[in-house]
């Protein structure tokens, strides 16, 4: 049986912004281009070396009924929370939080200059899981898997399966593949995806061609682009003259209402109104 390769539906150029106390940042989904993509709700890259873009970092703020992940390239993000939890993600290491039911955190560079380079990505929960309670999965860059082919692709399995290895993360509802692929020039790259879920590529440097071989659906991507896939059975990708490197994202949709205001998420307008209104009463937890 033939494989039916995603194409390309739209692409999304990553729009300069700032967050929190003045973070400088690219942001590809959970903008006005693309407010979200069922299930993953927004996507940042932060990448500067000059020290006014982030030391201000993102003091506390709460979260409540989805799930915030953290993946780090370069320098070092020190993670803390208000039951006394803190951890020091350092380039390679990925920070998978559930929120659940609340959780106030601060995201802080733990460096006074240099390259400091991660993402953050958003992702929905179902609505039976968005009151329950908090968890962290924080994995050092040893124990995220890397795969190194003989034709000089790399992949780094973060969530998910990829060539029979599996990610650093686990026990996530929407089954999710994040992976970090680096691909040289002149070469191609497959991966499965099962039928039905969302997909999207976020190519981050070089650039490549998505959709089949030089083909009438091949659609070349590049220059912090963000592209959103088709449904199918397999994401094909081949470079040219240029490497690439991308996130793949996908995941299982939820089909369920979203609302949404500022660190909360949830299925109505009402339920926000209780989140608000718990965080303003000190109850965010409860």
């Amino acid at each position: 049986m033939n494989q039916r390769i995603r194409t390309v539906v739209k692409t999304v150029k990553a729009q300069a912004t700032s967050d929190s106390a003045g973070v400088r940042l690219s942001r590809s989904l959970g903008s006005p281009a693309l407010d979200y993509l069922d299930p993953f709700l927004l996507l940042d890259e932060f990448k500067s070396d000059e020290r006014s873009d982030y030391i201000a970092g993102f003091p506390d703020h709460p979260h409540r009924g989805f799930e915030t992940v953290t993946y780090m390239l370069a320098g070092v993000m020190q993670h803390k929370d208000h039951k006394g939890n803190e951890v020091n993600l350092g380039p390679g290491s990925i920070q998978w939080m559930t929120a659940g039911r609340g959780i106030i955190h601060s995201e802080t560079p733990k460096q006074e200059n240099g390259l400091l380079w991660g993402f953050q990505l958003w992702v929905n929960l179902p609505a039976k899981d968005k009151m329950t309670p908090p968890r962290y999965q924080d994995l050092h860059p040893k124990d995220v898997p890397k795969i190194e082919r003989e034709d000089g692709i790399t992949i780094r399995v973060l969530a998910g399966e990829c060539q029979g290895v599996r990610g650093a993360v686990s026990g996530i509802a929407i089954d999710p593949i994040y992976l970090d692929v680096a691909v040289p020039a002149h070469s191609t790259f497959e991966q499965p995806v099962t039928p039905g879920h969302t997909a999207c590529c976020d190519v981050f440097e070089g650039a490549a061609c998505f959709g089949g071989q030089k083909g009438p659906a091949s659609q070349a991507v590049g220059g912090r682009t963000l592209a959103v896939l088709s449904d199918g059975d397999v994401i094909h990708v081949d470079t040219a003259d240029l490497p690439v490197r991308f996130l793949i994202l996908a995941g299982r949709p939820l089909n369920e209402p979203v609302a949404r205001y500022g660190p909360f998420v949830m299925n109505t307008k009402e339920e926000i109104i209780r989140a608000v209104e718990d965080y303003q009463r000190g109850t965010v937890l409860d």
